[in-house]
């Protein structure tokens, strides 16, 4: 036994010595606020996931920029599960090249994804660190319960350059599970507990004043949404929650009987566990996000009336070698998007009110990730993300970063830099609606300018003074694309009627608006919606131009350095908010 070792480790050192080392990913040092506590323990097992290269992502952006754009002849002609998987599988040789590299090493690999585009390997740090040029540490974060083992360095072994775009979890930090809403810790949680906001009584709402919340009733009369219900089972939206998170079914009942008397306080809704999410209730310490899964479920069944909505619990997966893996965004958003990869028959709408900043991803696994949103994007799915809640400075917990409202440098946030999904910013106000404060907005520091967003973009910047003293990429992809209320919104969290602001709720907010047109479609023979942002450019006099409002942050002075909202796109609220007659009529019209 002590002679095989020894001939293992001596295989390894071979193959180290035979195959030259590139960098692929490295950083400086690690983001705010995380704490290095020294080299990893050797003997520690890591699980890392490969996203090989598939064979023709170029081919897939151009079908889907065909297929989004309204006046192209196959507009609207979303791909099947297979017609993706063409152009986003790895090729023979990227698979034999991987397969053949971690044979000669002593490794076995798992593909874990449906497209056969991501790979897991699992191994001890001193081989990582041996292969792959690392030098993982253990690191420590005051919002993380555990330590997470990364590396501020990793390379690839020449023969796999080019076979591999990405390396999960090596040099990203994206592990603070952000929810898009004000209230962000147990202790404000339960201040909220104690203040009855919302008075149960049957008097009219009043929607046009920031001191009484909004409700579903206020939203239909601001948006023109219908109460009718939705008639086309087979249309869903997708709510999605991680670490276990579920709602609490006694809050929904508790929402519809106070906000909307009219739906059945029975109402269900289906939720579908996967990577070990957990069916226990939820640790006191989540409180924050049972509380995003209440609000999230409530604003869907309680707007998009009689369109089914799923749940969609993430848990820690499979492969966890502690619990710090319970906080992995990264982990969370694949296993979301490998889980929709596979359904024959998807959502026609998610919404997700979580995301780290940009800068926590490496560009790699960002790149990654934006490309599988394009990809569900050509299937036929509106992928919407919250904008965040820290203004033009990232997410609302933020508070860390030494001199954060001094700061002029803008911070963006993923998953809404993405180019292939919909952002959506937050709005306050009834009539008429101006910019949350808090809404998130800017320009991305790693994804290009879409097409779709190029003339509205030009036409913003030119607003801005030539002494603008905010630091931006220019020339990045702008967010977010639209808005809805995030302001000040009345929901019911342990048995209690409260009310809170956010783009948390903007998400599903517009969600339920577009999952109401697709029904309306879907019963009129025509496709669904599907990825919205050249349809939405094109279409922006169906949305409400918000002009007012200035988003230097929740937790930022107004006179803080940000974007002011402009005619037509900005960065604050993007074309607007929804005006449903108009953009059911432009959906119908196509």
């Amino acid at each position: 036994m002590i002679f095989s070792t020894f001939a293992h480790l001596l295989a390894v050192a071979t193959a180290v010595s035979c195959s030259p080392l590139v960098l692929h990913e490295s950083r400086s040092s690690a983001p705010a606020g995380f704490i290095s506590r020294g080299a990893a323990p050797d003997s520690e097992l890591l699980t890392l996931k490969f996203a090989l290269t598939p064979n023709d992502i170029s081919g897939l952006e151009e079908k889907l920029k065909s297929i989004s754009t309204p006046g192209s002849p196959d507009f609207r002609e979303w791909l099947s599960k297979d017609e993706v998987k063409a152009f986003v599988q790895p090729s023979n040789a990227t698979v034999n090249a991987f397969n053949s590299w971690a044979s000669a090493n002593g490794l076995k690999s798992s593909v874990v994804s449906p497209n056969g585009d991501w790979v897991s390997l699992t191994l001890p740090v001193s081989t990582a660190n041996q292969l792959l040029g690392a030098r993982f540490e253990t690191f420590t974060h005051r919002s993380l319960a555990h330590p997470i083992t990364r590396t501020l360095s990793i390379s690839l072994p020449s023969e796999l350059v080019g076979h591999v775009e990405a390396i999960h979890p090596a040099t990203s930090f994206a592990d603070r599970l952000v929810p898009r809403q004000q209230i962000t810790s147990p202790s404000l949680v339960r201040r909220s507990l104690e203040r009855r906001l919302v008075p149960r009584d049957d008097s009219e709402p009043s929607c046009n004043d920031t001191v009484t919340p909004m409700t579903p009733q206020c939203l239909q009369k601001i948006y023109g949404i219908p109460s009718t219900p939705a008639t086309q089972k087979n249309n869903t939206i997708m709510v999605t929650g991680y670490v276990s998170i579920f709602p609490n079914d006694t809050d929904i009942s508790t929402f519809l009987e106070d906000f909307r008397p009219d739906i059945s306080p029975n109402t269900t809704y289906d939720i579908i566990r996967i990577a070990n999410a957990s069916s226990d209730p939820p640790a006191p310490e989540l409180a924050v996000l049972q509380l995003e899964a209440d609000i999230d479920v409530q604003y869907t069944i309680g707007l998009a009336t009689g369109v089914p909505v799923q749940f969609l619990s993430v848990g820690p997966g499979t492969d966890a070698t502690n619990a710090s893996d319970a906080e992995m965004l990264g982990n969370a958003i694949l296993g979301t998007n490998v889980f929709l990869e596979e359904l024959e028959n998807p959502p026609s709408v998610v919404t997700t009110s979580y995301g780290p900043l940009e800068s926590d991803f490496d560009e790699s696994m960002a790149r990654k990730i934006c490309n599988s949103y394009m990809a569900l994007g050509a299937r036929g799915i509106s992928m919407l993300f919250s904008s965040g809640d820290g203004g033009v400075r990232g997410s609302h917990d933020n508070s860390s970063i030494p001199g954060l409202c001094e700061n002029n440098t803008f911070i963006p946030v993923f998953p809404a830099s993405c180019p292939w999904v919909t952002a959506v910013g937050g709005t306050e106000g009834g009539f008429p609606e101006v910019a949350t404060n808090l809404t998130g907005g800017g320009f991305s520091n790693l994804f290009p300018r879409p097409w779709y967003q190029q003339e509205a973009t030009e036409t913003f910047l030119k607003t801005l003074p030539e002494d603008f003293p905010g630091q931006f990429n220019k020339s990045g992809r702008a967010y977010p694309d639209v808005s809805a209320q995030g302001g000040n919104l009345a929901f019911v969290f342990r048995g209690l009627s409260l009310a809170t602001g956010g783009t948390s709720l903007s998400s599903p907010i517009f969600g339920s608006v577009i999952a109401l047109i697709n029904d309306r479609l879907v019963a009129a023979g025509k496709p669904v919606l599907g990825f919205l942002n050249p349809w939405i450019y094109a279409n922006a006099d169906a949305f409400t131009d918000i002009t007012v409002g200035h988003n230097s942050g929740f937790e930022c002075p107004t006179q803080s350095v940000a974007f002011d909202a402009a005619k037509g796109w900005d960065p604050l609220t993007g074309v607007g908010s929804p005006v449903f007659d108009k953009l059911l009529a432009a959906a119908l019209k196509c």
